[in-house]
């Protein structure tokens, strides 16, 4: 293995050094029509004709990059530059596309938008060397590019374990850097409430916290007893976004309902259907703190381990209605995204059939089962959204008992949901486990703990967005794609690093790359360079692709 690991790093030097243009995801058209470099010198000049604000964010995130990274200067000028950046229109309809030259002129970008401009300036930065220390010339080419889907996303759960500012803008970067034009950003979950909401401060000074965390794979070799906190201020989300939008990366918030609601009930038990009945965890998984809060009078408690719970929001008091809607209101004002993600997933029906709250509410509206109310639940909060002029996206299991008329759906239990929504002309976006989810092991010898599965870098690449069961008028619906990063058995950034790269890079060509211009052989060369990228921006990538046993075949 050892052999074998360093012929192949050995490659990825050679190739590194004989390959002029590589870069993921690969664009539409690359042509090369002469041989040639051009040398970018210690001092880039920039010239733009990119009035507004965003025009400035590519200029001034350019800039960082190469002081960051090749400690070179760019300023910007009106005369001529090294790079000219065009607003221009293109041949697309009005869609995002830019074109990239390189001659002995120079660069020149020519955009319609500026965000195709930032994706101009990705395509820019690959062009460079991957070591720190070499003279920046990049080669002479031609490049007209557009991305084949609209959605383009990654998530991030930090309700299991939070994690700091500073890496939720790393993970913005890391996003930007593959042409990911979407963050999800799970705030809510059973172990852990991750949003300040002013109205209701017991969510994040209880609500954030738990006395312990299983040890180990699920059910666990006990607990650690070890508490476990984290919220982000509005001023830090607001921050957050702004950094985003920087990048050009639309954040798009989660708060879940009407499962995963532990920690909102640990807050404010009045929201569950049984107020004095104790949170459940077993006793082979609980802190010794949590057990001692309970003999002193505790009921409700933020979970210590993983799982799907029955404690869930009563859907039966309009007091939960209330509470839902006053949290969205403090959401909404933060993110100025268009949708807003209300789970909808895994929400057991065991308390509702035994509320008299919630069946009452299913006998006063003809309901004829609990998967009618869960339906009547998600569809008044579309309408109230809707009102507001938001957008919810949900789990697939939001299909159950009745898709809201507006709701945009992720389908994450394979594809099915995703077909279904999209025959019903609803928008979809698809993230089935087979493929998209990134908390998966990346080799067949499991290296630290997972949640399970078994998805390779190669998996990813083979992945495609639109069914082949799905009718070629409703390939329209498919707005793309998103891999899913859930952090049960990721307790620190570096393992979150670990799992989302180089995964990330397949994802991204999946996403960009139109269809007949993927090439998995093509791209495995590709990749064997942004390993060197990644260690240019000091990332913490899996090394499985070496693994010989990590490859997977395409089905035909």
């Amino acid at each position: 293995m050892k052999r074998f690991l360093s012929i192949m790093l050995a490659c990825c030097t050679l190739w590194a050094s004989a390959q002029e243009i590589s870069i993921i995801p690969q664009p539409l058209e690359v042509k090369q029509p002469q041989k040639g470099t051009y040398t970018l010198n210690k001092k880039i000049t920039w010239n733009s004709n990119f009035s507004n604000s965003n025009g400035d964010a590519v200029f001034n995130y350019f800039a960082e990059y190469m002081k960051k990274y090749y400690n070179t200067e760019v300023v910007a000028t009106k005369g001529k530059a090294d790079i000219t950046v065009l607003s221009t229109r293109m041949p697309t309809g009005g869609g995002l596309a830019y074109r990239l030259n390189v001659t002995k002129s120079g660069v020149r970008i020519e955009a319609n938008f500026d965000e195709s401009a930032f994706h101009a300036v990705q395509s820019l930065i690959q062009l460079l060397p991957v070591a720190q220390n070499a003279t920046a010339t990049i080669p002479f080419v031609q490049i007209f590019d557009k991305a084949r889907f609209d959605y383009r996303g990654v998530h991030l759960d930090v309700g299991r374990h939070y994690e700091p500012v500073w890496f939720i803008k790393k993970y913005i970067d890391y996003l930007a850097l593959h042409k990911i034009n979407t963050f999800h950003w799970h705030l809510t979950e059973d172990q852990g409430w991750r949003i300040e909401i002013k109205k209701y401060p017991e969510l994040t000074t209880i609500g954030s916290k738990r006395n312990g965390t299983i040890i180990g794979r699920y059910p666990g070799k006990g607990n650690d007893n070890k508490p476990h906190d984290g919220f982000y201020t509005q001023d830090e989300i607001k921050d957050v976004v702004a950094y985003a939008k920087s990048r050009f990366v639309e954040v798009v918030p989660e708060i879940e309902m009407p499962g995963h609601g532990s920690a909102a009930i640990a807050a404010y038990p009045w929201l569950s259907c049984f107020p004095k009945k104790t949170t459940e965890i077993p006793l082979n998984m609980v802190s010794l703190k949590t057990v001692q809060e309970a003999q002193q009078g505790r009921i409700k408690f933020v979970q210590e381990t993983w799982g799907v719970f029955d404690d869930v929001f009563c859907a039966g008091k309009e007091e939960t209605f209330k509470f839902l809607e006053n949290v969205l209101d403090e959401t909404i004002a933060l993110f100025p995204s268009k949708y807003v993600h209300i789970g909808g997933d895994e929400c057991p029906k065991t308390h509702w059939k035994q509320c008299p709250n919630c069946q009452k509410r299913m006998k006063d509206l003809n309901l004829k089962d609990e998967h009618e109310l869960q339906s009547y639940f998600i569809q008044r909060i579309e309408k109230y959204l809707n009102a507001k002029g938001k957008t919810i996206i949900g789990w697939d299991e939001i299909l159950e008992g009745g898709l809201a008329p507006n709701a945009q759906v992720m389908s994450w239990r394979g594809e099915a949901g995703g077909i279904a929504a999209a025959k019903e002309n609803h928008y979809v976006i698809m993230t089935p486990g087979s493929h998209m989810y990134f908390d998966h092991k990346q080799t067949a010898n499991e290296d630290s703990v997972t949640i399970g599965g078994f998805t390779t870098v190669q998996k990813v690449y083979t992945y495609e967005p639109i069914p082949k069961e799905l009718p070629e008028s409703q390939w329209k619906f498919v707005r793309g794609a998103q891999a899913n990063v859930w952090t049960e058995y990721m307790n620190n950034t570096n393992k979150v690093e670990y799992m989302i790269l180089p995964r990330m890079a397949a994802l991204s060509e999946v996403l960009w790359t139109a269809k007949d211009k993927r090439n998995a052989a093509d791209f495995e060369k590709r990749l064997l360079v942004q390993f060197k990228r990644y260690d240019l921006w000091g990332a913490n990538y899996s090394k499985a692709y070496f693994d010989p046993k990590s490859t997977v075949e395409v089905k035909k």
